[in-house]
């Protein structure tokens, strides 16, 4: 069975019932025929990122993970590359003298 996807303005409406409207997670998972957990989740997005949450249709959490891990591999390369060149350095010091 496949899973079900909701789009960010799903998300955010199902949300601000239970923040603005002071509806029960539970009364609005059971209205929208939702997961609980599920909901609970976007709240803490919301609460965390606000309107910037669930960005295209993935979680904001993963949005960020992966930013985070490809800044993480451009630096590990950035590095690699910084060495290449101090040891080029140290060789045209050596070639020189």
């Amino acid at each position: 069975m496949a899973r079900k996807s909701f789009d960010k303005a799903f998300k955010i409406a199902a949300v601000k019932l239970v923040l603005e409207d002071g509806m029960s997670v539970s009364e609005v998972s059971k209205e929208l025929s939702i997961h609980y957990n599920s909901l609970y989740r976007w709240i803490s997005e919301y609460e965390e990122y606000g309107e910037s949450a669930f960005p295209g249709h993935g979680t904001a959490l993963y949005s960020y993970q992966y930013e985070i891990k490809k800044l993480k591999q451009e630096n590990l390369e950035l590095r690699k590359e910084l060495e290449l060149l101090k040891k080029f350095r140290a060789f045209l010091k050596k070639k020189n003298t």
